[in-house]
């Protein structure tokens, strides 16, 4: 039974020894492991901490840019409507001057029409007016007692006369 009971000075030993080993440890060992966990935890604290700065960095960029993209949105609609607009005001504008050329030729037509009618009107009357005059004296020259020599000379001298 000697190998399951351990004797009194095994014991003896092995507590002397673990109380050197823990005092040797808690001199020299202890304090730097006890700060390299502070400082390890520390320095994850520092980073879930600067991670947790930069997420709310980031939020407020991701912010930022939406509300310059709403703006640069809303300037590039009011642009486009600008542009629409002046482009429109272009074509009426040119429309309207256009319908005023158009107008004032067809007035300018109309008007050389009817003095080109006038002319051809006064150039019949003359013409009309120095054909009787040429069909009168010609009748007059001849001495005509003879009404159907009269009539004669008169269809002969209409149908001599062509019209321009």
């Amino acid at each position: 039974m000697e190998l399951v009971t351990p004797g009194i000075g095994l014991i003896f030993w092995q507590t002397v020894t673990f109380l050197i080993v823990l005092f040797l440890l808690g001199k020299f060992a202890w304090k730097p492991i006890m700060k390299a966990l502070h400082d390890r935890e520390s320095s994850i604290e520092n980073a879930l901490s600067a991670a947790e700065k930069a997420k709310l960095e980031m939020q407020a960029l991701k912010a930022d840019n939406e509300k310059l993209l709403a703006e640069a949105r809303l300037e590039r609609d009011r642009i486009l409507k600008e542009a629409t607009e002046a482009g429109n005001s272009i074509v009426e504008t040119a429309r309207e001057k256009a319908n005023e050329e158009g107008a004032r030729m067809l007035a300018q037509a109309r008007e050389a029409i009817e003095n080109e009618k006038r002319a051809a009107i006064t150039e019949v009357k003359n013409m009309a007016a120095a054909l009787s005059v040429d069909i009168a004296e010609r009748i007059l020259k001849r001495e005509l007692n003879d009404p159907r020599a009269q009539q004669a000379l008169v269809q002969e001298y209409i149908s001599g006369v062509t019209l321009n």
